[in-house]
């Protein structure tokens, strides 16, 4: 059963707690979403670290109920 994308939003919200999150559903089928996410735990982080800190938000979620995610993130300017 796919995520909404309220639930995303929660998720990363609930993990990064100072993230401002915006989700887009990229194909309508609640299984690929796009979603941007800036917050100030993210500065001096490498993207890498930044998509992994994501990750960890979401559990073990992507790849399962999350099929696919595309991350831009960064530190608010």
């Amino acid at each position: 059963m796919p995520m909404n994308a309220r639930d995303i939003e929660r998720m990363i919200k609930d993990g990064i707690p100072d993230a401002q999150v915006t989700i887009r559903d990229l194909a309508g089928d609640g299984d690929h979403y796009a979603a941007e996410i800036v917050a100030e735990s993210f500065r001096g982080k490498s993207r890498v670290q930044q998509h992994q800190m994501v990750y960890q938000a979401l559990g073990g979620n992507m790849g399962g109920e999350l099929h696919a995610l595309a991350l831009q993130t960064s530190a608010p300017k």
